[in-house]
């Protein structure tokens, strides 16, 4: 399921993103004490952790504060500005802004270590990788994890157009690694199959099935081969068990990084 952000009223959903104070609306009261715009969103994310983004609703969300969803509209519209609100807060989470400058121990280490931040952080909120990245929200978190990134690559010294294709890269494969390990969570909470079983039940009829599946596919039997033996004997064919997952992840970003490291060489 995508879910596109950005679908409340623009006006009302940046002024929430920004706490820009709005203005008092005739006949209506203020808000009650007891409540605030911070704790609808953390109880959102609560109930979106806990049980995706299907079971997200004014309703989940006040339930789960000890109110009624009608005491939550004074503080957030509806579900589409809360959502937008969530995904944020969780953006936010990211390392923040470094002023815009490069990281004293070089650009490298810190997009790594920023890589790895953000695949953990998607993992803690799988629901956020459901949200396109076609409508961003435009609001501090989101932007201020952006500004971070580019701030660590400044020490790379690409020009603009690259410096934007690295920014891309490196955002989409984060993304798109942590799209796949959740999604392996999902499906064995959802089948009630680990993982492993399901790999050692289809590559055993695979063996089966295509006796001369080496001869049809050397090369990834030989990258098999090379992967069963480098973890003790554990891989099987295809498996993408976490350890390996995590290795392969760290694989590619070095790969991504060392493309990086070139156009910067190039400049």
């Amino acid at each position: 399921m995508t879910v596109f952000a950005g679908q409340g009223d623009a006006r009302r959903s940046m002024a929430l993103l920004w706490r820009a104070p709005e203005a008092p609306r005739p006949g209506r009261s203020g808000p009650k004490p007891g409540l605030s715009v911070d704790a609808i969103v953390l109880a959102g994310i609560a109930v979106a952790d806990a049980e995706g983004p299907a079971a997200l609703s004014m309703r989940a969300v006040g339930e789960r504060l000890g109110r009624t969803a009608m005491a939550l509209y004074t503080y957030v519209p509806g579900k589409a500005e809360l959502l937008d609100l969530m995904h944020d807060r969780v953006l936010a989470e990211l390392p923040s802004p470094s002023g815009g400058h490069a990281p004293a121990g070089g650009w490298r280490p810190a997009v790594t270590a920023w890589a790895e931040e953000a695949l953990d952080c998607y993992l803690r909120h799988p629901w956020v990788l459901q949200i396109s990245q076609a409508r961003p929200v435009l609001g501090p978190g989101e932007l201020g994890a952006m500004e971070a990134l580019l701030g660590i690559l400044q020490g790379a010294r690409l020009d603009p157009r690259r410096l934007r294709g690295a920014v891309a890269a490196l955002w989409q494969f984060v993304r798109g690694a942590a799209q796949t390990a959740a999604e392996a969570r999902a499906a064995s909470a959802a089948t009630g199959v680990p993982d492993e079983e399901w790999w050692h039940a289809r590559a055993s009829q695979l063996a089966e099935l295509a006796p001369d599946f080496a001869e049809r596919f050397p090369l990834l039997t030989a990258l098999d081969q090379s992967g069963a033996a480098e973890a003790g004997g554990r891989a099987g064919a295809g498996n993408p068990a976490p350890d390996r997952a995590r290795e392969a992840f760290r694989t590619g970003l070095a790969v991504l990084l060392d493309g990086i490291a070139a156009a910067a060489d190039e400049a």
